[in-house]
């Protein structure tokens, strides 16, 4: 295709070794780099992405499969990025196996939290008769990434946050040892503190959470 050619040379041609190798690091070397800063990534892609604009809004999701294939972190953050303006508003019942699928490769925080917030959340408004029984297979998976999607997709629900799942969740999960799902707890709580600060303050105090969980959720309320 010619975006994802385009997409290629353009960040052979930008990249930087030394800032590859600290990008790396910091995302403890599970991942390649070209060394592109966002800012400067998202000004190239932006420009290919306008340049190609027909072909890729006829063919996002099978462009956003082959860029996440890549080994290179900066074509994962790009097929997210496609994804989110491409498919609200339409997306099809069948795209949680696309969203699973996104979620379970390439994992790590950076790309779960994105694609749990603005992915599999909008998914979920968009087909709110499926969020039981996704979150709940989400939840029950022995994959921590898949639970902490279960945690966060609310995150951008503000007054629409179904308290008694996000309550549920934090519940379930509560006992985990696990570092990302207890930060996971803390956010998603602090988070809804911003709509209802005195359920979580209450929620909180009546539950057994972690201390991470627990200081994560009032952080901004002490």
């Amino acid at each position: 295709m010619n975006f994802i050619l385009a997409l290629e040379n353009a960040f052979a041609a930008n990249k930087n070794p030394e800032n590859a190798f600290a990008m790396a690091k910091y995302m403890k070397n599970n991942f390649t780099f070209f060394g592109i800063k966002t800012d400067e990534r998202r000004r190239i892609f932006k420009e290919i992405w306008k340049e190609n604009k027909e072909e890729v809004s006829a063919n996002a999701r099978k462009i956003a499969l082959d860029l996440y294939s890549k080994p290179e972190r900066e074509f994962h953050y790009c097929a997210i990025e496609i994804l989110i303006k491409e498919l609200k508003g339409n997306y099809k019942k069948e795209d949680i196996q696309l969203i699973e699928k996104l979620i379970l490769n390439n994992s790590w925080w950076d790309s779960v939290d994105t694609i749990a917030k603005y992915i599999l959340g909008e998914y979920l408004l968009e087909f709110p008769l499926e969020t039981k029984k996704v979150i709940e297979r989400f939840s029950r998976s022995e994959n921590m990434w898949l639970s902490r999607s279960a945690i966060l997709f609310q995150l951008g629900y503000k007054q629409k946050t179904n308290i008694d799942f996000l309550f549920s969740e934090c519940l379930k999960h509560s006992h985990s040892n696990e570092f990302f799902i207890q930060k996971a707890i803390g956010w998603a709580l602090r988070e809804y503190a911003k709509s209802n600060p005195e359920a979580v303050i209450e929620f909180v105090k009546s539950s057994n959470l972690k201390k991470l969980s627990a200081k994560e959720a009032l952080k901004n309320m002490c």
